[in-house]
């Protein structure tokens, strides 16, 4: 689980393939300072698992449905990366909740500057458009974003806007991004649940909640009261 707040711009150092997927290296001293194997790291918001480690880089395995969904597919060394750790149970979550499952890939078509801030219009797949909303979080290849514009319901090619301020911009991959780049997109998991809950009938959904246990009855101490 990751909040969205990059820690570190990492950049991928080799890519070998291993079977119908690849084992990336990455540079990532932050990153790696307290992780061990079998962590997990957000790599530009894809969620990774920590096969080998050394004092300044990690390597993990991609499979071939990762690479389809992100655009890790193609990915080379030398490309730079978003970087975050796992975040702690007891830590602050800064952003929003951030599960590392990309749902698919948007395409920048404007990038808009402001005096202080930079607004960037991303395409986005029909079917993610209605999980998409105004001043909803959605991120971005895993940094956390506030949605301040959206297409309306009824557009036949449906696009989101954020609007970065200098800080993001200098501390993440997005500072750098043009016109045509394509980035992952994670959206909120608040409302794929909805969507998700949405697809079944109502007589479905009441059998499904009549149907689960119910939870035994809380006791205090010296018995049930």
């Amino acid at each position: 689980m990751f909040t969205g707040i990059v820690e570190e711009i990492g950049a991928v150092t080799a890519v070998d393939p291993s079977g119908d997927g690849v084992r990336l290296r990455v540079h990532a001293p932050k990153a790696v300072s307290d992780a061990a194997h079998g962590d997990s790291i957000s790599v530009s918001g894809v969620c990774l698992t920590v096969v080998d480690r050394g004092d300044d880089w990690f390597t993990a395995d991609v499979m071939k449905q990762t690479l389809d969904m992100s655009t890790l597919a193609g990915v080379a060394a030398g490309r730079p990366v978003n970087l975050e750790r796992a975040t702690a149970a007891h830590g602050r979550l800064g952003g929003h909740i951030v599960q590392g499952h990309i749902d698919g890939t948007g395409e920048l078509l404007q990038v808009r500057p402001g005096a202080q801030w930079r607004v960037l219009r991303v395409g986005l797949p029909a079917a993610l458009a209605p999980l998409v909303v105004d001043k909803g979080s959605i991120s971005v290849d895993g940094v956390s974003l506030t949605v301040s514009a959206v297409s309306p319901a009824d557009s036949d090619a449906p696009w989101f806007e954020v609007s970065l301020i200098p800080e993001t911009l200098a501390a993440t991959t997005l500072g750098s991004r043009a016109v045509g780049d394509l980035v992952n997109l994670e959206t909120d998991i608040l409302a794929r649940h909805v969507q998700r809950l949405l697809a079944f009938t109502p007589s479905a959904v009441t059998t499904a909640m009549v149907d689960t246990p119910a939870a035994p009855a809380a006791q205090t101490e010296g018995g049930s009261r």
